[in-house]
Parts: structure tokens; sequence; C-alpha cells
């Protein structure tokens, strides 16, 4: 029998509407000796059961494995993982198509796995947790990826170090924690890339950017494109296949450079059209104005909590009119945030002020968001964290 947590009074209406998070504010009191990461059973304070989840010591105290009263063991990770894969084979060219073997199997609440990810390039699975309750489940739930991929998946990699409470002291180290490979070569849309899963961002590539970056191919013929904040180039290498007449890659890391000119290589070799750039973004706009009339601004996350919510949108606004003031007339923006603080109304806004300040007449052609193999939990709302517009500027 798990420990239990009992909830104050009234505090069980969002579990009510199946909202996966318990807030330390709402518990009244929990049974002696729980220790971070154990499964616990919540109680109502009418002494009625209302979920069963993973305690962690922080704001959010809970995160909801199930609303019935069920064991957490093999059987469940079976059922949860099975289901994450069902959804994926329901979606076109995910999971089963030979061109597209990157994707995401588990996108935490979207699944109903909080605090899992889980992306799949190749033959190889890597998974992050970040929750300490998931950590501690780790060897359960590869065995049941193992199991319920069914040959599909040859290598689990484990992505932890940077994502997990550092006051936890969990000791956690990334490697291979399911067979072993050196091949990090993965395809996405017929293109290929280097995933850099032991240093790089998230589990080593942004897979949730599959379908923008198709729509960018579609625009990119005879353009001059420039991809800011590129990282692995991903957005570069499919305006070179669209017919790009120039791109050109900028990123202030030069790890960043030396793997997105890896995967430019590794599908244009000796292609002129390319060229990367370690610059900081503020300072590469402001020396190249009028030069591109395609351009991407992938920032990484600028706010990770509430608290950097208004300084946050200060910087997208300014970002976005560096953009907008440098591009060419009649130029196409991508412009993107990934903060999951930053509502889709308030990037709009954001932008919508810095169109304002530099001056130009823009036009909305695309609204983007993340793909379907990063589902958003109807009960959920936060977990909609990608927002996207692509703008005509006159």
């Amino acid at each position: 029998m798990y420990k239990q947590v009992y909830l104050k009074k009234g505090k069980e209406e969002s579990l009510k509407r199946f909202h996966p998070w318990i807030f330390s504010g709402a518990i009244h009191h929990m049974d002696d000796g729980i220790e971070e990461g154990e499964v616990v059973r919540v109680i109502t304070a009418g002494g009625d059961f209302i979920a069963v989840g993973h305690y962690q010591i922080g704001s959010i105290a809970v995160r909801v494995l199930s609303f019935t009263d069920v064991p957490i063991d093999d059987n469940f990770w079976n059922a949860r993982i099975r289901s994450a894969l069902n959804v994926r084979m329901a979606i076109a060219g995910i999971a089963c198509n030979p061109d597209n073997d990157t994707y995401r199997l588990v996108h935490g609440e979207g699944d109903n796995l909080p605090g899992l990810v889980i992306d799949c390039y190749g033959k190889t699975a890597v998974m992050q947790a970040h929750s300490v309750g998931m950590h501690m489940s780790r060897m359960e739930i590869c065995n049941a990826l193992v199991s319920v991929m069914d040959g599909k998946i040859d290598n689990v990699y484990y992505k932890s170090e940077t994502t997990l409470p550092f006051k936890a002291d969990l000791g956690q180290e990334n490697g291979f924690i399911y067979g072993h490979t050196d091949n990090n070569i993965a395809t996405e849309n017929g293109l290929r890339f280097r995933i850099d899963w032991l240093k790089g961002q998230k589990t080593g590539f942004f897979v949730d950017q599959r379908e923008n970056r198709s729509l960018l191919e579609a625009y990119a013929k005879g353009r001059s494109v420039l991809n800011m904040f590129c990282y692995t180039g991903g957005f570069s290498v499919y305006a070179m296949r669209g017919g790009a007449k120039l791109v050109h890659s900028v990123d202030s890391s030069a790890k960043a450079i030396e793997l997105t000119n890896s995967n430019v290589s590794m599908n244009f070799p000796n292609d002129s059209r390319h060229a990367a750039f370690c610059e900081d973004a503020f300072k590469y706009l402001d020396e190249n104005d009028d030069k591109y009339d395609l351009m991407v601004l992938d920032p990484p996350a600028f706010a990770k909590h509430r608290g950097a919510l208004h300084n946050a949108l200060k910087g997208y606004t300014r970002l976005n009119v560096k953009g907008l003031q440098r591009i060419k007339h009649g130029g196409i923006l991508f412009t993107f945030s990934c903060s999951q603080v930053v509502t889709k109304e308030q990037f709009r806004n954001a932008v919508f002020t810095a169109a304002a300040q530099a001056q130009r007449k823009v036009r909305i052609l695309h609204q983007l968001h993340q793909p379907a193999d990063h589902p958003i939990n109807i009960y959920h709302p936060e977990g909609e964290y990608l927002k996207g517009l692509v703008l005509y500027v006159e």
C-alpha cells in the first residue's frame, strides 16, 4: 500500500477536471516518511481517493500518474508506453515511415506521463526525466519501452543530468541504460542529421520543429535565408533542399556551428550556398541590414518560470524589432517562442509591438505550433509551449 497525501478542503477541484499537478499549497498533511520520488495516493479532505502520482519537494508536489486507484507497476508502464505508441502510429509519417525515423514517443503530460520525455532517433531512444519519480522508475520504463517497441528500439540513452532538481542530489549520470551504439545519424523527412545526445540541448535535436522546417522549405526557393540561433542547422538544411540561393546560419555557440556545418555537409557536400557564423544574434543583425528575404528567429526559451515572464516578453519584442528592421521588403519572417509560460496571445502581442516599433507593414501568413507527436493534454493547457508566426513583411 502506498503512503498517502491529504488535501486541504476544496483543493481537489482541479483534480476533478483531471489537471495532473498538485501544488504544495494544496496539501494539508502527509503520512510520515514519504521520500522524494515515491509513489503516493492522494486523498481529499472528505477521505476519498482521487489520484496516485509521484511526490516531489517543490512547488509541484505531486505529478499525477493515474486518477484511478491502480498500482504503478510493469503493467502500468507497458500500458502507458503502448498508448503513446498507438498515438504515433495514428499520425501519418510518424513511427512507421523509413523517410522519418525521428519523432517524440512520450511527451510528458501530453501522454499522461508527467515528467517523462522519450525521443526516438532511428533505433535509439533518448529518455529524459524531469521529475525525481521518473528518474527512480527509469529502469522499469526502459524495460517497458523495449518490450512495447518490439524490435524498433535497440538502444536506450538516459539523459537527465541537467533536467532534475539539483537539490535532490541523485548523482544521476548520462549514459546508455540499454544497448549501446556509436551511430547517431537519424533521418527526418528524407534528410539526415547528426544527433548530439551526449552533450546537445534537450535530447540532442529539436524534434518539435519538424513540420515548421518543412513549411520553411516551401518558401525557400530563390531566397536568401538567415537561420538565427541555428543550433543543429535544421532550418538551414531544409532551406538548402528548398532551393535557397544562399543560406547563412548564426549561433553564439561554436559547438552549434560545428554541428550545423556537419549536417549541411552530410546532406549537401561541397555546396557553396551555405556559410555559418559564430556571432551574437543582435550584433549580427545590426551588421547585416537588407541582406535576407527569408529569416528564422528561433531563440532558446527566454523564460523558464513565471518570474522571468516580463523580461522575456521584452526580449521577444527587442529581437523581433531587429529582425523586422533588417529583413528585405517582401521578406518572410519565421519567428518562435518555446517558453512555456509565454502564451500565444502574449507572444503575438510582443511581435505586434515589435512591428509597430519597426514601422513595417506586416501580415500573418501562418500561426505555428508543436507537431502532433508533441500532443497537448486537453486538461493541461500548459503543455502548449511552442508558438510561432510566419510573417510577410512589406
